[in-house]
């Protein structure tokens, strides 16, 4: 809904964007305001959608900074701006995926990036009007999905996986980068190019290669972890060392709270965790127990929990689990063949 906002913006008409019931639940304030300094303008229910989107064919070039490091917005921008006369910019406070830009360069747009300071605030600006050409897309493996069944593996003993063909952004294998930094047995190589993505493979093995005092997450971090954190919670409790997640607010306000639902989970399954405002503690080498879970109608919460009843000591149940269709029609199909191998 925010990228197509984006794209809404430069055209001359009215769209209505209306959303789930929890999608509608979600902050579009961030989102209005730039596009708003463009030329457009969007109408909200109290900045939650649905948004009504009455778009201008004249949109103005605006130098923006964002608030929060969020993709989204910055992709919202960056198509509005193909639309704007002059170049548009976007300054992130952290680098995010950065999936749109080489997209929209991969198509012909006139897109740069450049470092602004030490602290890893990036400008991105791109050029409007200039036109982009068609292209044949091939779109990887979705990397965020591949993280519950890596985190399977990790979970159970004897186990492993490979998983070929995924999306290696450099953006996106920020999880990776982590579980090989908690001494756990994962590799990972990019064997080619398509589309103007990284495309290889990833294999993952059970084992604790090393032993760990607390595992702290930096919070720099937390922005290209957004999605696994939950399952990342999961792994933490049963690992030596455990896990400390701060500085992720923005998990408060996905399709659920993320935070109070991963906290309230781990807790069900007998984990002791304490929940902050901005994250939470899992001290490890925890058990995971049986326990009636709530999906809280989360894909993603959905499935790392799934991933965590495979190792609990006795039967779980969990409800709506259909909502995993979100983002992965497949996930229990495909989890049940890994579990049977």
């Amino acid at each position: 809904m925010r990228m197509l906002t984006g794209a809404l913006a430069g055209q001359s008409l009215t769209s209505t964007l209306i959303g789930d019931h929890s999608l509608s639940k979600r902050p579009m304030d961030r989102l209005i305001e730039p596009l708003e300094l463009m030329g457009a303008t969007i109408s909200s229910n109290q900045g939650r959608p649905p948004l009504i989107v009455t778009g201008s064919a004249e949109l103005r070039a605006i130098d923006y900074t964002l608030p929060v490091a969020s993709a989204q917005v910055k992709s919202a921008v960056l198509f509005a701006g193909l639309h704007a006369h002059g170049s548009t910019s976007v300054t992130e406070p952290q680098p995010t995926r950065d999936h749109t830009e080489r997209m929209l360069q991969f198509f012909g747009a006139k897109i740069q990036s450049e470092p602004r300071d030490e602290e890893g605030s990036v400008k991105i600006s791109i050029s409007g009007r200039e036109g982009v050409s068609a292209r044949e897309v091939s779109v990887p493996g979705d990397i965020s999905s591949a993280a519950f069944f890596i985190a399977a593996a990790i979970l159970l003993q004897d186990s492993a996986v490979e998983i070929s063909n995924v999306g290696l952004n450099p953006t996106r294998t920020q999880f990776l980068s982590v579980l090989q930094s908690l001494g756990l047995n994962v590799c990972y190589e990019v064997e080619r190019e398509e589309s103007n993505e990284p495309v290889g493979w990833i294999l993952v093995k059970s084992g604790q290669l090393t032993t760990r005092t607390m595992n702290e997450i930096p919070t720099e971090l937390v922005p290209r972890l957004i999605d696994e954190l939950p399952i990342l919670g999961v792994i933490g409790a049963t690992i030596p060392g455990g896990i400390s997640v701060r500085g992720a607010s923005e998990l408060r306000v996905k399709e659920t709270d993320r935070i109070a639902a991963t906290v309230s989970n781990l807790r069900a399954m007998g984990v002791e965790v304490e929940e902050f405002l901005d994250g939470f503690e899992v001290p490890g080498s925890q058990v995971l127990r049986g326990a009636q879970l709530e999906s809280y109608g989360d894909h993603r919460i959905a499935m790392a929990f799934a991933v965590a009843a495979l190792a609990a000591t006795e039967e779980c149940e969990l409800s709506d689990a259909d909502c995993v269709c979100v983002s992965f029609p497949e996930f229990f199909k495909t989890l049940e063949t890994l579990v049977l191998r």
